[in-house]
């Protein structure tokens, strides 16, 4: 068998080396870098120490201080409305006027019989004193004196009834000038002047309805009757804040104060019944409207506030992010107190940073990319009510 030639062999080998170099410096050069993680964006907010009230909700129903159905306590015609309806009023202002043409005669007569009466006892008096006189001597009998002294003293009883008949007649005259009983609102009319009205009506003329000051009725858990009472007994009143809608605490129609507990619990309920007074110079709350009311019920001195959407909940409780430079951790926290604005909370210091939006990416460890800081809890809770 014939050999290759000696430069074929030299070229093979010389490739084989080549091979085997180019595979040793292809094994010996760097491992691609390891992609950096991606930093997850979020939202955060600074834990804020501040004094907090707390609240207790509850739906009320506005009422009257002082509603009048205005009803005539004589019968005639109507004869006269001075007032419109949706008037303003105040107490003593004359509303409308009955036909009192015979009730003015009836005062006529009795003030007639009175003078007649008088008259009468004014002679009878002079024969009183002139029997007195004869008595002494014996020139009446004493019979004579004494039937005269009865004499005068029916008249003088039958002046009484005279001067009480007067009286009757001067109520009945002034029940024909109608005139309100408590300053407020004219509701609508229900009977038109020319219509004979009397007592035994069942409708009223109108209704006049105290606006300021006014009440909101509510109910709260028999619970929260200890705190009730201790807030009646404060020196300074507890504060209600009424407005027209349950979700957001916007548009705040008024703010009054805790006036009175009812007497007595609910036992189909088990809740109390109280009572708040407002002033309502605005007229924004309204008879038998239904607001939510909002009962200030103590002042968290101090507390570490954050918004809702920080506290995240777990299989172990709720936790915070926490920012730690360009990562997050998780911290375990206690939520002491909580509502629709704001939340107070255990376990973290005032001033950290909390994660606010993006906890859904986030796990402990993960690099972030922080937005611009989310409003202070304090600047959220004072924008509360605001529309």
């Amino acid at each position: 068998m014939r050999r290759p030639p000696r430069p074929v062999i030299l070229a093979a080998l010389a490739l084989l080396v080549l091979a085997v170099a180019g595979i040793w410096f292809g094994q010996r050069q760097p491992a691609p870098a390891t992609r950096a993680q991606t930093a997850i964006p979020v939202r955060v907010v600074s834990v804020v120490q501040q004094n907090v009230p707390r609240y207790a909700s509850a739906i009320g129903s506005v009422l009257s201080l002082h509603s009048v159905e205005v009803r005539p306590q004589v019968e005639g015609i109507l004869t006269q409305v001075l007032v419109k309806e949706g008037q303003w009023v105040k107490e003593g202002d004359l509303l409308a006027t009955l036909d009192d043409r015979a009730i003015r005669a009836s005062l006529d007569q009795a003030r007639a019989e009175l003078g007649q009466s008088q008259a009468q006892i004014q002679v009878a008096n002079v024969d009183l004193q002139r029997y007195r006189l004869l008595s002494t001597d014996n020139g009446v009998s004493k019979q004579t004196l004494d039937q005269q002294q009865a004499l005068v003293n029916r008249l003088q009883a039958t002046v009484k009834g005279n001067q009480a008949a007067i009286a009757n007649a001067e109520v009945q005259l002034s029940y024909t000038q109608v005139r309100s009983p408590v300053t407020g609102r004219v509701g609508i009319r229900n009977v038109d002047p020319g219509n004979l009205v009397r007592t035994s009506d069942t409708r009223s003329l109108f209704s006049v309805t105290q606006i300021d000051p006014i009440a909101v009725e509510f109910a709260l858990p028999q619970q929260m009757l200890p705190t009730l009472q201790s807030l009646l007994k404060a020196p300074t009143p507890a504060l209600v804040q009424a407005y027209m809608d349950a979700d957001g605490e916007r548009n705040l129609l008024g703010e009054g104060h805790l006036a009175l507990i009812d007497n007595q619990i609910s036992a189909t309920t088990g809740t109390v019944r109280v009572k708040a007074e407002f002033d309502n110079k605005d007229g924004r709350l309204w008879p038998g409207q239904l607001v939510t009311i909002r009962l200030r019920t103590a002042v968290e001195e101090n507390a570490l506030v954050v918004p809702p959407p920080v506290v995240q909940r777990g299989v172990d409780g709720h936790f915070v992010y926490r920012l730690d430079g360009d990562k997050v951790t998780s911290v375990p926290v206690k939520v002491l107190y909580q509502d629709s604005g704001l939340n107070i909370i255990a376990g973290v210091k005032p001033g950290e940073r909390l994660v606010l939006d993006g906890q859904s990416r986030l796990k402990p460890g993960s690099r972030v990319e922080v937005a611009p800081d989310a409003p202070a809890p304090s600047e959220m809770a004072d924008r509360r009510g605001q529309p």
